[in-house]
């Protein structure tokens, strides 16, 4: 059996290997970052219908965006950690066969490098204007004001954030993805959260080896033909430089 799971290593971790990766909140945690969702259903002590939902911010858009400029001060104050660096590694092997899912929104990915990255559920560090529509920089606008506004047209601004009950992002290329993938790696998430729980469930039905870096048991792990306990930062170098070596 042993020589078998070499053989297979060898056959599925090759240059021409597709892998798909999904990050969850515990590889940033890592780095300093509080996770937005505790476990008694509480955004950082905020109940999520006053700060996560479109509805929050039509009716109390003040609270909802001083939430939020907290949340992205806090990650211009924290750097990616081993994980991501790993991640920037294996990326740099496998370079356009390679495709990053995060569900995070702190941006550490693409401040430790790494290119190929699908933020399905928004970004910290992006605002858009609930009028034209125009994208754009938080650190572009004044966020001094209690809620910023467009610096063209003067429309409100709210977080490029994909709040509960909207649709998140890249959701065609994160499956397409998925279907023509020979890898697909779970990295610090709950496995609880849908449509990104379920990603693993595509991966595998479509013959992808699955394999699971996590502190604790998802609550998909039945779906991984591998599961890798403990922080990422601590297990994820060494296994990139198994992967790729």
């Amino acid at each position: 059996m042993q020589q078998k799971n070499a053989i297979d290593e060898v056959m599925r971790f090759n240059k021409k290997s597709k892998i798909v990766v999904l990050t969850g909140a515990g590889i940033s945690s890592e780095s300093g970052i509080r996770t937005f969702r505790d476990s008694d259903g509480l955004w950082e002590n905020h109940r999520i219908d006053d700060v996560a939902t479109y509805n929050a911010f039509v009716t109390n858009p003040a609270v909802v965006w001083s939430f939020y400029k907290e949340r992205w001060l806090q990650s211009n104050m924290v750097s990616p950690n081993k994980g991501h660096n790993a991640l920037v590694q294996l990326e740099n092997h496998y370079q356009d066969k390679f495709t990053l899912v995060t569900q995070n929104v702190d941006g550490l990915h693409s401040k430790a490098g790494s290119k190929n990255v699908l933020e399905m559920h928004g970004s910290l560090h992006r605002c858009y204007c609930t009028k034209c529509r125009a994208k754009m920089a938080m650190a572009s606008v004044n966020m001094d004001a209690e809620i910023p506004n467009c610096p063209s047209c003067g429309g409100k601004l709210r977080p490029d954030i994909v709040w509960f009950g909207e649709i998140p992002y890249y959701l065609y290329e994160i499956e397409n993805a998925l279907k023509c993938c020979d890898i697909f790696i779970l990295i610090g998430s709950s496995g609880m959260v849908y449509p990104a729980a379920g990603f693993v469930m595509t991966a595998k039905l479509m013959g992808a080896k699955t394999i699971c870096v996590n502190l604790d048991k998802p609550d998909n792990l039945s779906f991984f033909d591998e599961f890798h306990q403990g922080k990422s930062g601590d297990i994820l170098p060494s296994l990139v430089a198994g992967w790729i070596g």
